[in-house]
């Protein structure tokens, strides 16, 4: 990628009896780093569609969108500029099975444990940091305020 580059992505939270559900990267560009199920969407796809399916490919679970903190604007640390579409989510199926290329571990655990977390061990720690803000602060959307991908 080059430093141009304009990256569109989705990540979700999972919530399941009080807890999150975080994945542990194994990519070249976030090893071992903690962060949110997510991925890249694909040319066309509807963002809302990407979210669930890069959720069952990253852990094995279905999932049904409830709402979203928002959307973020950030420079990764690759230095490509990415817009990230933050989800929440519950889960209605499935069951966890990690992609075994990509991730190396998964946890359940309190939003307000993400305070243990050192900013080296976060994938875009600010970023999650603002998304846990917001979840804690309950400044969350509802769903609605997207819309499926209109047929042409």
């Amino acid at each position: 990628m080059s430093q141009n580059d304009i990256v569109l992505v989705t990540t979700a939270t999972i919530i399941q009896d009080e807890e999150v559900l975080i994945i542990k990267e194994n990519k070249p560009a976030a090893l071992n780093k903690w962060t949110f199920p997510g991925g890249h969407i694909e040319y066309g796809e509807d963002i809302l569609y990407a979210a669930q399916r890069e959720v069952k490919e990253e852990t094995g679970y279905d999932i049904n969108l409830i709402g979203t903190t928002g959307v973020y604007n950030f420079l990764s640390n690759i230095s490509s500029q990415v817009i990230m579409f933050h989800f929440i989510g519950e889960i209605t199926g499935g069951r966890l099975h990690l992609d075994e290329e990509g991730i190396t571990g998964s946890m359940w655990i309190k939003l307000s444990d993400f305070a243990q977390f050192k900013d080296d061990e976060l994938r875009e720690p600010q970023v999650i940091k603002q998304i846990i803000r917001n979840l804690l602060n309950e400044e969350v959307h509802p769903i609605s305020i997207y819309h499926e991908k209109l047929a042409r």
